[in-house]
């Protein structure tokens, strides 16, 4: 249920009620907006406790959360959330860029690509230093080597950095290193993971599962927001159906229909979403005009030299055109990139 307090609660108005739901065995999560502060109270009790929240002299209305997803859900929170990790921006009319490799490859390369996508305008730096792969004998990343490289082009460039942590007990490690955790994909139902990065206080990029339903992917988020995490951003990154001229399909009504469900804000990628590199700057745009708050691309210095997905993967030259196309229909629409 959703306890919205009277306006200007005070700091110990918000402890008190805080202290009475935990009291009456529900978990309280504070969500303080702009003229009201409401406290989401998550647990299975009904009834009484809703009876007993609404007699306290600071609650305004105890209103039930009828989404599966209590806290993502605009029921509790009605304003957009925005995510700022260092360079990085995200949501509230601010279009993040998060561009780079998909693999962290070399010192060389990882270098030349952050200077190249922070002069075309990219906001962060994305590169995979461990590499989820659909076979054991493809390139597996550089692990903990690849994040102090990426380390090093943030000191170097000022970008902030994005990367993908793939079990619990590579997130404290991750989390040295990273600005934004990455949950691929493949890890979107590894609810281990999910708590894991949910108990740290780094933003969280989660991309959606290629066969994931939308509630799915939302009760996926809530597993972060949970335990305490509210920094979450969702990706959408294609799905899997039965066509093959992509490499998935990227269905971009995902986007404004997760804008009417959830506060979160919403990326697409549309390197994943296509496969193919001639496809991105059209899908680019696309996003952006669906209303999209961010994209993440992968962009590398020679895409016919990269370790992997150098086929979905954009010249520094059409990430400079995508960009430029990119802002024309973000000014459009009164939006920044």
């Amino acid at each position: 249920m959703i306890v919205v307090l009277k306006p200007h609660a005070t700091q110990e108005m918000i402890t008190r009620i805080v202290r009475r739901v935990e009291a009456l065995g529900l978990k309280a999560h504070v969500l303080v907006g702009a003229e009201r502060t409401v406290v989401a109270a998550i647990g299975d009790k009904r009834g009484d406790a809703q009876l007993e929240l609404e007699s306290c002299d600071e609650v305004e209305k105890v209103l039930p959360i009828l989404a599966p997803y209590k806290i993502a859900s605009r029921e509790t929170r009605r304003e957009p959330t925005v995510v700022t990790a260092g360079s990085l921006v995200v949501g509230g009319g601010t279009i993040g860029v998060i561009a780079g490799p998909c693999s962290v490859e070399s010192e060389a390369q990882i270098m030349l690509a952050a200077s190249q996508v922070k002069a075309a305008g990219a906001t962060a730096l994305r590169g995979g230093a461990f590499k989820p792969r659909t076979s054991p004998y493809a390139f597996q990343g550089l692990k903990e080597a690849g994040l102090k490289l990426l380390a090093a082009a943030r000191e170097a460039t000022g970008l902030a950095i994005v990367t993908e942590v793939m079990t619990p007990h590579h997130v404290d490690m991750v989390a040295q290193y990273a600005d934004v955790l990455q949950i691929g994909a493949r890890n979107m139902q590894n609810y281990h993971l999910l708590q894991a990065v949910g108990e740290i206080r780094k933003p969280v990029l989660l991309k959606r599962g290629p066969s994931a339903t939308i509630e799915e992917f939302l009760l996926a988020a809530e597993y972060i927001l949970d335990q305490g995490n509210t920094q979450v951003m969702l990706c959408e990154r294609g799905i899997r159906t039965f066509e093959t001229h992509t490499r998935f399909t990227l269905p971009l009504a995902t986007v404004p229909y997760l804008r009417e469900k959830t506060h979160l804000p919403i990326l697409v990628d549309p390197s994943h979403g296509t496969g193919i590199a001639s496809l991105v700057p059209a899908m680019s745009a696309a996003s952006i005009a669906a209303g999209c708050d961010g994209l993440i691309l992968e962009v590398h210095p020679d895409p016919s030299q990269a370790v992997s997905d150098g086929a979905q993967t954009l010249t520094p030259a059409a990430f400079e055109a995508t960009m430029a196309t990119c802002r024309k229909v973000a000014a459009a629409l009164g939006r920044t990139m």
